[in-house]
């Protein structure tokens, strides 16, 4: 309990440190085309990351587990070769090419926001080398129990960018801010190294290397797909006034902000543990210690979405005060957010119910029910935007995540009761 409390805190000033970045950048420069330039020069990079590097995640820490450190850092390092090979080709190839994709990606912008778009994009792709390889380092250090620096030296980064931006943004603006993002994350991949132990010669047939491979497949055909969903955002909102793109992408940060603290303080130390437990064959105390996850979860959801509902809009003000907001914009970014919130409700709770199936060596299952569910997800978002703008948009999104959270629970029940027989 003690240690999920100190990750709950770390994560909370991190996460607190990162969303002001974001704010400030917003309060100080206004939602307009420079942030909605910046927001969706963040979201290929956002995809190719979350598809890859959270899969690593996923498949890397229950298959270092229970690993002599020798073989655990023998085996990371040739992880970390074979990621930033890899990031890095990728990123150069969409850096080139930034110029013919990019306007696909917002054919609403004009002229001016679609050369600033590609501008900030290109930046960015730079800081998804360090941010993938991120992954690998943090993979190694949850495999060993080691949650605390992991989580420190990403504290560190964010205040002193925080701090640089603070000083630079009214003279670089939003270009210097995605410098700044890119710096962080090169920072927290030196900080990381540590952990890794002595460097060693990478291995990539070995057979922890064709293990993960087999198990991350899957995982990277289906995300390749359903985590598509911030371009198919970014595409639509690039139509909205000026500024809505921003506002829209600010909810969705708050809310990944705390679903974040959610994973780092109960999902992501239960993996080792729930994979233990799986090895052993003790489903009965995994089923009760993933039931007593779940239950947490959804009260700390629920009581942060009456909070919201009834002083959220107080509380916003508060904070934008004395910014480039106007009153309408901070309703609007309220409304915008309770819409939303079946996107943090089921978004939490999943994190739990994924965490369970990859603990147990399913990469399957979970990939193959999101695959289903955002199949239809992704019509009714363009539905639900032409019918009521950004609310309807934010309205398909809560659905959408309510939906397969409800149908990973129930899968995930019938999967557990016949383990147990």
């Amino acid at each position: 309990m003690k240690r999920s409390i100190l990750l709950a805190a770390f994560a909370a000033i991190n996460l607190g440190v990162t969303f002001s970045f974001q704010l400030y950048v917003l309060a100080v420069l206004g939602p307009g085309e420079q942030t909605d330039a910046l927001f969706a020069g963040m979201a290929l990079p956002q995809v190719v990351l979350t598809i890859v590097s959270g899969s690593l995640m996923h498949v890397l820490v229950p298959l270092l587990s229970g690993e002599s450190i020798s073989k655990l850092r023998a085996n990371a390092w040739s992880f970390f070769a074979l990621v930033g090979i890899s990031f890095a080709g990728l990123a150069a190839i969409l850096y080139i090419m930034a110029p013919w994709w990019v306007p696909i990606l917002v054919p609403g912008f004009s002229k001016v926001g679609i050369d600033l778009t590609v501008e900030l994009t290109r930046i960015q792709l730079i800081g998804m080398v360090f941010t993938a390889i991120n992954g690998v380092q943090w993979a190694a250090y949850h495999a060993q129990n080691k949650f605390i620096w992991a989580e420190m030296s990403s504290v560190i980064c964010s205040a002193i960018s925080l701090a640089i931006l603070l000083i630079t943004l009214p003279k670089y603006g939003v270009v210097g801010a995605a410098w700044l993002i890119t710096v962080r994350m090169a920072l927290q991949t030196i900080l990381l190294i540590p952990g890794m132990g002595s460097p060693s010669k990478p291995n990539f047939r070995s057979s922890s290397t064709l293990i993960a491979w087999r198990r991350i497949k899957p995982l990277l055909y289906g995300t390749a797909y359903y985590k598509t969903e911030p371009l198919i955002d970014r595409y639509i909102l690039s139509t909205a006034t000026s500024g809505g793109l921003s506002l829209y992408y600010l909810s969705q940060q708050i809310y990944a902000a705390a679903n974040q603290i959610i994973n780092k303080a109960i999902a992501a130390p239960f993996v080792p543990q729930m994979s233990a437990y799986h090895k052993a064959s003790n489903f009965y105390q995994l089923r009760k210690e993933y039931y007593q996850r779940i239950l947490f979860v959804a009260l700390i959801s629920f009581c942060s979405i009456v909070l919201l509902a009834t002083v959220g809009d107080k509380i916003l003000a508060a904070l934008l005060n004395h910014s480039s907001f106007d009153i309408s914009r901070v309703r609007e970014l309220w409304q915008i957010m309770l819409w939303l919130s079946g996107a943090f409700i089921g978004g939490g709770i999943a994190q739990i119910t994924s965490t369970a199936f990859y603990a147990c060596g399913d990469t399957v299952t979970p990939t193959r029910l999101s695959i289903i569910t955002y199949t239809i997800y992704i019509p009714s978002k363009f539905i639900g935007y032409s019918v009521a703008g950004i609310y309807g948009l934010a309205l398909t999104t809560s659905a959408y995540y309510i939906i397969n959270l409800v149908v990973q629970l129930i899968i995930l029940n019938i999967k557990l009761a016949k383990s147990e027989l």
